[in-house]
């Protein structure tokens, strides 16, 4: 499975870059770099995408759901870098326990971010130690469920006479909605040369 993604992120053609739709002007016009890990768990009943539910206090994005990551730091050097960091940071993952098999086009979300999404593989066994000041929960959605179209949704909402579009991407009683679903997508789009069945 692991080969077989890798193999398929890197025959996935470039991109242009993807984005919220709806607020292309908003933010600053030179768009602040971000870095998101897409970590797909190997579990034995079928592989996994972590996700985490941001706590409902911080000023940015509160209480939705996300992707581990955050802003690329001066002391980054690169856009892995700062995913793995990140996701240590925000829930205690072993940089040691990704295996970086591709990354995606980046994605310019409405807040004026460009996020450049990384995708790990990740063996168990393997532990998770959430920051509660970030992270309200840790959970795992099955790659099958996230590939799936079927569960690609679109939803939008009108703010000051104007029209956002989103993607969201239901599971169970959670809703993830916006950028992280936008790169849902894109990573799903990315896979589509894959035969049927990849993710069971």
């Amino acid at each position: 499975m692991r080969d077989r993604l890798k193999a398929a992120l890197a025959r996935a053609l470039p991109l242009p870059v993807a984005g919220d739709r709806g607020f292309k002007d908003e933010g600053p016009a030179e768009r602040r770099p971000a870095a998101v890990l897409i970590g797909i768990v190997a579990r034995e009943d079928g592989p996994t995408v972590l996700f985490t539910r941001r706590t409902a206090h911080l000023t940015a994005h509160a209480g939705q759901i996300s992707f581990p990551g955050g802003r690329i730091e001066p002391d980054d050097r690169d856009a892995v870098h700062a995913a793995l960091r990140e996701a240590e940071e925000e829930i205690g993952l072993d940089p040691e326990k990704v295996d970086v098999i591709g990354r995606l086009q980046p994605y310019d979300t409405g807040t004026g971010f460009r996020v450049w999404p990384v995708v790990g593989w990740i063996e168990p066994p393997v532990a998770f130690r959430l920051d509660p000041f970030e992270v309200d929960e840790l959970f795992e959605v099955p790659l099958a469920h996230v590939l799936d179209a079927a569960n690609h949704r679109r939803g939008s909402f009108e703010r000051e006479g104007r029209r956002r579009e989103f993607y969201v991407v239901p599971f169970e009683h959670y809703e993830i909605w916006g950028a992280t679903a936008g790169m849902i997508v894109n990573f799903a789009a990315a896979l589509r040369d894959i035969d049927e069945g990849l993710p069971s």
